[in-house]
């Protein structure tokens, strides 16, 4: 249940928040993709830390690139 919630909540940013701004990103598949996928794939404990370390790496000293969520 707490997984959907944030699911929605991800998807609600993506729609109403996101086009707000300009595309900033510097990884491959987008923060708010990896979020997704890593809260599907672990659940909101792990999901959560994954993506709040996928955030913090995103900035203008990293050199980006493709980072998927890990397999395991």
């Amino acid at each position: 249940m707490l997984t959907s919630i944030i699911i929605r909540l991800i998807k609600f940013y993506r729609y109403f928040f996101s086009p707000l701004f300009p595309p900033s990103c510097r990884f491959s598949p987008s923060c708010s993709q990896y979020a997704l996928e890593a809260v599907a794939q672990f659940g909101p404990g792990k999901g959560l830390l994954l993506t709040i370390w996928r955030i913090v790496r995103c900035n203008p000293f990293h050199p980006g690139g493709y980072d998927p969520v890990i397999k395991s």
